[in-house]
């Protein structure tokens, strides 16, 4: 067959297709694996609960229901959402938005896609990834070879078993031919949350080269907010903000929210509309609903972050109960819903832990794909010893899926140290 140069840059081999086919694969082909990999959101009951009720209130007013499933969308988005939100975003964020400052998306990841290729190319230089690792499926979303160039972090250990990746600005401030920065708070994979200070620095630094600053806040705030500390969200002229319903716990509904400067709202409607046409109803409708409640804050804060600290918690205990023999660093768990597992020295590439951890059904993240974009990456061996883990499954499935590993690990820490 022959291909564009579209076609062979997206249809090659990808970390995020060969991630969503292993999700696919436990979820609804072997759902007798221990899925410990994908970003699947866990089931939280007491917010399913509260969306049965939406969907059966827009199901008996035949005025909702056509909004769900008998109208286009204009190309911004949902008017009656985004009112909602510019209501929202003032009132509790404090953000000095208009509904010039929001269109609605796809999914953030295909709001990532134009995005990106919205600000890099050849000539307008490349996206800029200030802190790896970072979220394997930005990697491969160019439609250009190499879109990425991406910077190491800083590691402090804050005490012998746990560490925390800091920005570098010196060593972001280093790259030339910058089309726009990017980066995720809290960060997937490694739970990370960048400091307000650092955000405003890359904020600066992208005003001062006249481009801007993506922030995907996929799971942060100001919702879902699966975060354990509390954080400020903010407003800034060169920050366009990436939000989505899918960690709320609406994968399905397939929404994301673009805010940011008007003329960068302006030009990523008009290149949605020729992708896609018109966004799904879904999720507009089910957020809007939730903001004229007031209920979103609410079910941010007591149902789903409650849910997934607990998660955390337990997870934590037990790599500490079960891997006390093992010579592991993990990320200081700040945010999102994974732990970040540091090897040093492991004897193998994660790559290869995942696939004898496959053969025990047990399915991890292997730790390379994060690494994206960084020049001499083979030479930095921290690349090839981490791995990343959800705790979204229950936690009879969290604490059988960390005996599995941790035995595996230690088979392969003895055979390496005796070879």
């Amino acid at each position: 067959m022959k291909l564009s140069q579209f076609g062979k840059q997206l249809s090659t081999d990808s970390g995020i297709v060969n991630l969503m086919e292993d999700l696919g694969d436990a979820i609804n082909v072997n759902p007798n694996l221990l899925f410990m990999g994908g970003g699947n959101p866990a089931r939280v009951p007491a917010f399913e609960n509260i969306i049965a009720a939406k969907l059966r209130t827009i199901a008996n007013q035949p005025e909702l229901l056509h909004k769900l499933i008998g109208t286009y969308q204009s190309p911004r988005g949902s008017e009656e959402l985004i009112a909602e939100l510019v209501k929202f975003f003032r009132e509790v964020c404090g953000w000095p938005v208009s509904e010039k400052n929001i269109a609605l998306a796809n999914g953030s990841q295909s709001a990532f896609f134009i995005l990106l290729n919205m600000f890099a190319d050849e000539t307008a230089g490349k996206i800029c990834f200030p802190l790896m690792p970072e979220y394997l499926g930005y990697s491969d979303q160019g439609t250009i070879a190499n879109l990425a160039v991406a910077c190491k972090p800083k590691i402090t250990l804050l005490d012998d078993k746990v560490f925390k990746y800091q920005l570098d600005i010196d060593a972001v401030e280093a790259v030339d031919n910058v089309a726009a920065y990017c980066v995720s708070r809290p960060t997937n994979p490694s739970g990370n949350m960048l400091a307000e200070d650092e955000v405003l620095a890359l904020c600066e630094l992208a005003k001062k080269r006249n481009t801007h600053l993506l922030l995907d806040c996929a799971y942060g705030n100001p919702f879902p907010g699966v975060v354990y500390d509390a954080v400020e969200s903010f407003w800034h002229e060169k920050l366009i903000t990436v939000l989505s319903l899918s960690k709320l716990g609406l994968p399905g509904t397939r929404t994301g929210i673009v805010v940011g400067p008007e003329d960068v709202i302006d030009k990523f409607c008009q290149i949605n509309t020729i992708v896609s046409l018109a966004n799904g109803n879904l999720g507009p409708v089910l957020l809007t609903e939730l903001l004229k409640s007031g209920e979103l804050p609410n079910i941010c804060e007591h149902i789903i972050c409650a849910h997934y600290k607990a998660q955390r918690d337990f997870a934590l205990q037990q790599v500490q109960e079960k891997f006390a023999h093992l010579p592991y660093k993990i990320h200081q768990a700040e945010g999102a819903f994974f732990i970040w597992l540091w090897f040093e020295n492991l004897p193998i590439s994660t790559q290869a832990l995942y696939e004898k951890l496959k053969a025990r059904a047990v399915l991890i993240m292997p730790g390379e794909h994060f690494f994206f974009g960084l020049e001499n990456k083979d030479e930095w061996g921290h690349s090839r010893e981490c791995i990343r883990l959800t705790y979204c499954q229950g936690q009879d499935v969290v604490e059988q899926a960390l005996a599995i590993i941790a035995e595996v690990l230690e088979e392969v820490f003895t055979l390496g140290n005796n070879a």
